[in-house]
């Protein structure tokens, strides 16, 4: 589930990587033809973390941010969900942070339960708008048991739009 976390004045986008997205209470209209799977799109905005600041040393191989986000089905909208996420700095070239991330998306309502992500993806430091990528789903509980497939997670303004393509096995 994944908002940019700025460190120093290059500006590391920690991810929307697997940022997340959740469902309002009613249950989503947008399911899959086949009736194996879900297609939707909600909207991801980082909870800033304590002591967050914009003076902080560029990153390095080692460096393990985290970062949470609330979930909404629209911006601005209400709350139907939140993620934890967890990354590694694996390689520092340039201007070029490689960063591999893993998260769990729980979300609320019907359909219902927790999505599994991950993705090892390149950020520009030097770029304060990332470009889109695709986050890996893993697996899931409750609705989305055996959830396979992927997570388009596209800049918009202050939130993230996570487009979800999910099938069940």
């Amino acid at each position: 589930m994944i908002r940019s976390l700025r460190t120093g004045t290059l500006g590391v986008c920690t991810a929307a990587a697997i940022a997340a997205v959740a469902f309002a209470a009613a249950p989503f209209s947008a399911f899959a033809d086949d009736g194996e799977g879900f297609e939707f799109t909600l909207y991801a905005k980082q909870v800033p973390p304590p002591g967050t600041n914009e003076s902080s040393p560029p990153p390095k191989v080692g460096d393990h941010p985290v970062f949470a986000d609330d979930l909404y089905k629209t911006k601005g909208g209400d709350t139907v969900g939140r993620d934890g996420v967890a990354c590694a700095v694996v390689r520092v070239s340039g201007d070029q942070v490689d960063m591999n991330c893993v998260g769990t998306i729980l979300l609320n309502g019907g359909p219902g339960g927790q999505i599994a992500a991950q993705a090892l993806t390149t950020f520009d430091t030097s770029n304060d708008t990332p470009s889109a990528f695709d986050l890996a789903v893993t697996g899931g509980t409750g609705d989305f048991k055996s959830a396979r497939g992927y997570i388009r997670v596209t800049p918009d303004g202050d939130y993230d739009r996570m487009d979800f393509h999910i099938t069940k096995r």
